[in-house]
């Protein structure tokens, strides 16, 4: 065996693994945590009728606090998610995860929209850098063979989290459980959750290729044969590790993601970032509006909001058996046409049964399309960059979701949902040619071959 000493040996160890418990373990956790992430991101947009109601809000004062989050998200993108490759993955999610939390049950006691917008601000700084850190670390730890299949059931169990929302909404918004509004209530349930995944994620270990990247040689050799230990007791297969070449590179900075090979996937995955929010966000951030502008009522409308919302888990678990059987890069074309499609058959929609129908086809589209990119944007940069490059670039989906409501919501109030949604679909149409002509094959290679200098595989 390699000695741990040379970070392409750290790598192939991992690479050779089987699926142990401890992956298993660790998916779970992840998963959990990114289902806060994903009910962040759908509060704000379910609640929107209901909080417009509580403050007597105008268009500019309901369109800052639908934008509001997702600024946060940017700054936290940037900020934690650097984190992610100068203290390490694990300190990065942690820290993620308390401020969240801290943020948010502040959140649930706002006795005016301006200390509500403050809250949800820096709540989404805490879980802005969540995604790209999870999907770094996930990236890091899963052998090639299984990397998309795990990823997916992380983002599979996160996305429960949407329909949750909604039917927590449906049901909680009219009641008040102990004298506090409803609303305020799916704000205290998303603190008071993220504090148990505190708790579990402190159990996680460290990423050993993170740490060999940064020349803690013998903390990622004692954390890799943990597993192969693990491997051992239970029987699994462990054949020898690859030959690889040695990496004498340690940390990574910002600028490295405009040199060289690097420069090309940087541009390739900020275009892709900046347009593909629209699509998915845009849906849950805007759809209550459209379907208050149709004539339902609030109640009525986040009960058919939390139907179409069972698409996203539904989704995620049809991308499953795809996600290794096909190339991730023609995945995430197929399914941003598809969702430009069914986007825009939602927009027009007259009916309740159609405007059900085309929702529940969107949002599950929608994750086979997000269940895709999260493997993959994790895959195609080197170790000591990857969390630097997934959560700059994942920062400018956050900066476009802030931005997107200030250009949305005026476009909609004018020429109603059809114009709007044919907006999200030719976003969704720069998305798919952008990855169809600069991005790189991944699927079932190694992340050594992936990020070697012209083995893109294009």
């Amino acid at each position: 065996m390699s000695t741990p000493a040379e970070t392409y040996s750290i790598a192939a160890r991992m690479d050779r693994l089987p699926i142990t418990p401890l992956h298993r373990r660790a998916t779970v956790v992840i998963g959990f945590g990114l289902f806060f992430d994903i009910y962040e991101v759908f509060l704000a947009g379910t609640l929107s009728s209901v909080l417009k109601k509580q403050f007597s809000l105008g268009g500019n004062a309901l369109t800052l606090l639908l934008a509001s989050a997702f600024l946060g998200m940017f700054v936290g993108a940037i900020t934690l998610g650097r984190l992610a490759d100068r203290l390490g993955r694990r300190r990065a999610f942690l820290l993620s995860m308390s401020t969240y939390s801290v943020f948010t049950l502040l959140a649930a006691f706002s006795p005016n929209a301006t200390m509500l917008v403050i809250c949800r601000f820096l709540s989404g700084i805490g879980i802005g850098a969540e995604p790209p850190v999870s999907d770094t670390y996930l990236g890091d730890m899963l052998p090639p063979t299984e990397r998309g299949r795990y990823t997916a059931w992380a983002y599979t169990l996160s996305f429960v989290g949407v329909p949750l929302v909604g039917f927590l909404g449906h049901y909680l918004v009219p009641l008040q459980p102990l004298g506090l509004e409803g609303w305020r209530w799916l704000f205290i349930i998303g603190a008071l959750g993220a504090v148990i995944i505190f708790v579990l994620r402190r159990g996680l270990p460290e990423s050993p290729r993170w740490l060999s990247s940064v020349g803690r040689d013998t903390e990622a050799d004692e954390i890799v044969t943990g597993f192969e230990t693990e491997a051992r007791e239970r029987g699994l297969p462990l054949p020898d590790p690859s030959p690889s070449t040695p990496s004498t590179q340690h940390g990574g900075a910002l600028r490295e993601l405009f040199d060289g090979a690097v420069r090309p996937r940087t541009l390739m995955m900020a275009v892709f970032q900046f347009f593909q929010t629209w699509g998915y966000y845009g849906f849950g951030t805007l759809a209550p509006i459209v379907l208050a502008a149709k004539g339902y009522d609030i109640v009525d409308s986040l009960g058919f909001l939390a139907v179409t919302y069972i698409g996203y888990p539904i989704g995620s678990l049809v991308s499953l058996p795809l996600i290794e059987r096909f190339e991730r890069k023609y995945l995430i074309v197929g399914s941003a046409i598809t969702m430009a499609v069914f986007g825009v058959l939602f927009g027009i929609s007259g009916t309740t049964a159609m405007i059900i129908v085309f929702g529940f086809l969107y949002t599950a589209a929608s994750n086979v399309f997000s269940n895709s990119y999260h493997v993959y944007q994790a895959e195609i940069f080197p170790t000591r960059l990857r969390g630097t490059a997934t959560s700059w670039t994942y920062s400018l989906s956050r900066l476009s979701s802030g931005l997107m409501p200030f250009i949305l919501v005026p476009l909609f109030h004018h020429s109603g949902a059809g114009w709007l949604f044919t907006v999200v679909a030719a976003a969704m149409a720069i998305v798919a040619a952008t990855i169809y002509v600069f991005g790189p094959l991944t699927t079932g290679r190694t992340l050594t071959d992936v990020n070697i200098v012209g083995g893109q595989g294009h």
